[in-house]
């Protein structure tokens, strides 16, 4: 399949729209875009097996997992080896049992789509109202107390001396082994 310049230049718009939605999380839209790019490039490429490994990744995030593993096991047979080990790799992931999980193991991540524009003006506007004496009082900067040099072991306890010797002779044992 040769592709036409035009098409070309399309296919690559739309992967790139389609990996900067699948990066902000619009995954409905990023397999719209990667299977658009997918129809315009030829999928034997190197380019076409890129396209299709973000597709199987944007099928699995909006719950296709089978249309993602078909794919995957596509590309396992890609001409480009970097797109086989790829596409191995991927489909490895996709056929992993998934574990089970407990609730108290989760955090739930609460929904705020619903914030509207007031609430975040009336936070805006609740802020600059505040006085600066409801704002807690910074702590205080401890100083180290200072070191009274009198107690302190300035005599040479010859450790340096012992450690000195000791890597000698295991630097020389390893000499005269080898």
């Amino acid at each position: 399949m040769t592709a036409n310049p035009d098409n070309l230049d399309a296919a690559k718009a739309d992967y790139q729209a389609g990996k900067t939605a699948f990066e902000r999380g619009d995954y409905r839209k990023s397999v719209n875009s990667l299977e658009k790019a997918n129809a315009l490039i030829n999928p034997n490429s190197s380019l076409g097996g890129e396209v299709q490994s973000w597709l199987v990744m944007a099928y699995e995030a909006v719950g296709q997992r089978e249309a993602a593993i078909a794919l995957c096991r596509q590309l396992t047979n890609h001409p480009h080896l970097k797109t086989r080990k790829e596409g191995r790799r991927l489909l490895y992931i996709l056929e992993a049992p998934q574990l089970k999980t407990r609730p108290e193991w989760l955090t739930q991540i609460p929904d705020l789509t619903n914030l509207g524009e007031a609430s975040a003006k009336s936070r805006i506007g609740a802020s600059s109202r505040g006085s600066a004496s409801s704002r807690p009082a910074p702590k205080p900067k401890t100083v180290p107390e200072p070191v009274d040099l009198s107690q302190v072991n300035t005599e040479d306890n010859r450790f340096i001396w012992v450690a000195l010797v000791g890597a000698l002779l295991i630097v020389g044992g390893l000499i005269w082994l080898a």
